[in-house]
This record gives structure tokens, C-alpha cells and sequence, in this order.
């Protein structure tokens, strides 16, 4: 991930930039679905039952997935796409628990990015040693946790967060850091299953076409917008 992920010197452009070509598709410009009023979805996030989280956590990580993929650009942000729940329920599967991961010592926690996770935490644990930790280093550093912070604030919080410049006892920040942006990218562009991309919002807002069964006919179509709309694996349409 680049050092430069969380830099303001483009107006925070950098980010969205970066999640358009994740989806490996050019962005085009948003459909009027997102500018009428939506209609009832789901629970709010604030009713939401949580699976993992404890309230302080949950508070955290909505707080910062709203900076990492913000609200009010040109398409939906990762509350819009209900992130946080992808976040929460992916914290009780086994890879949130690390089942499959070789954590046994020795560990070289100034090893290059490169070499992979250091550390004996799952990353369900690393969420749960790392937000009060930061919460707390906000706390002394701003005069309030991270979730109560301006969001220039909470921008340069999650920029030091990044760069290992926030004490975690028992890990690198930065490899917290790592884990909350992954989840944060497959929240937005996961099929709808799994909890978050609510209503397919990222497929829509990238052309993606989802899971539908056969568009070869539009193989051969190039530079000409596909106008089907996703679909996902369950079989909805966007």
C-alpha cells in the first residue's frame, strides 16, 4: 500500500483515485439513483446488532471507514455501501481468527511491509488491542477518541496510524492499519452477501456487471457502456 494513501495535498482525491482503479473500471459519472431519495433499506448502522464489536469499536471503525472512503463525492462512500457490517462480520470468520495463519515466533516487527503480517494476533484480535490503544493516543494527543474528532482530525490520526507513528503494545499500527483497509475495500466492492456494497452501490457505480451468468455478447463491444446492471451472486438486480 502506498505511503501516500492518506495524503490531503489532492483535496483527498488520492483515495477515491485509488478505489476507482481497484475496481478496475473507469468511474462514469453517478446515476440518478443517487441523487433521489433512497427508499427504506436496512436497519441503521446505529441499530445495527453487532456480531463482534463492542460499542466503542463499532463507533471507531464506522468513523473511520467514513474517512477512508468518504461521503459527498461522485459515488457512494463506505457508509452508503454499509461497510461496517462487512467489517463486523467478517471479524467472526476464520480468517478474522486466523486459523489458517502461521503465528508462531520468532517475529521481526521491523521487517519490510513486503514479507508479510508479523505477529501472533489474529486480526479480530488485532481490532480489539488496537482501537482502545488508539483511542487512547487520540484522547492525549487531540482531547477527544477517535470517533469524536473533526475529520481533519481523524484524517491525521489514521496518516500516523498508517506509518506505524501510534504505540500498539502488541503490534504495529500500521499493520492494523493494513487490515482495516482491506476489510474496508472488500466491504465496498464484496457482493452484497457478506454485508456490505448495499444494494450493489459500488457495482453500479463502477459498471461492474456482478454475477451474472453470460454477457459474452459483450466481449467484443468495446468503448460501449454495458447497460445491463449487476447482478448478484443471490441473484438481485442493481
Amino acid at each position: 500500500m502506498t505511503q501516500k494513501l492518506l495524503s490531503r495535498k489532492s483535496g483527498g482525491l488520492t483515495r477515491r483515485h485509488l478505489l476507482a482503479g481497484a475496481g478496475a473500471c473507469a468511474a462514469a459519472a453517478l446515476s440518478a439513483r443517487y441523487v433521489a431519495a433512497q427508499p427504506a433499506g436496512p436497519v441503521s448502522l446505529d441499530q445495527y446488532q453487532r456480531l463482534y464489536f463492542n460499542a466503542r469499536e463499532w463507533a471507531f471503525v464506522v468513523a473511520a471507514v467514513a474517512r477512508l472512503i468518504p461521503s459527498g463525492g461522485r459515488g457512494p462512500g463506505a457508509i452508503e455501501a454499509r461497510v461496517p457490517v462487512f467489517i463486523d462480520r467478517q471479524m467472526i470468520t476464520p480468517w478474522a481468527r486466523g486459523e489458517d495463519w502461521y503465528r508462531a515466533a520468532p517475529f521481526r516487527y521491523d521487517a519490510p511491509r513486503y514479507n508479510g503480517y508479523q505477529g501472533r494476533y489474529s486480526p479480530a484480535e488485532a481490532y480489539r488491542l488496537a482501537i482502545p490503544a488508539i483511542d487512547k493516543w487520540a484522547q492525549e494527543k487531540y482531547g477527544a477518541p477517535f470517533a469524536a474528532l473533526p475529520a481533519d482530525r481523524q484524517d491525521a490520526v489514521l496518516e500516523q496510524v498508517q506509518k506505524d507513528e501510534v504505540p500498539i503494545d502488541e503490534l504495529r499500527s500500521g499493520d492494523f492499519f493494513s487490515f482495516l483497509w482491506q476489510n474496508t475495500k472488500e466491504g465496498y466492492f464484496a457482493d452484497p452477501q457478506y454485508g456490505g456494497n448495499y444494494d450493489m452501490v459500488s457495482w453500479v457505480y463502477i459498471g461492474f456487471p456482478g454475477a451474472r451468468a453470460s454477457f459474452s455478447e459483450w466481449v467484443e463491444k468495446d468503448n460501449v457502456r454495458y447497460r445491463l446492471g449487476p447482478v448478484s451472486i443471490a441473484g438481485q438486480r442493481a
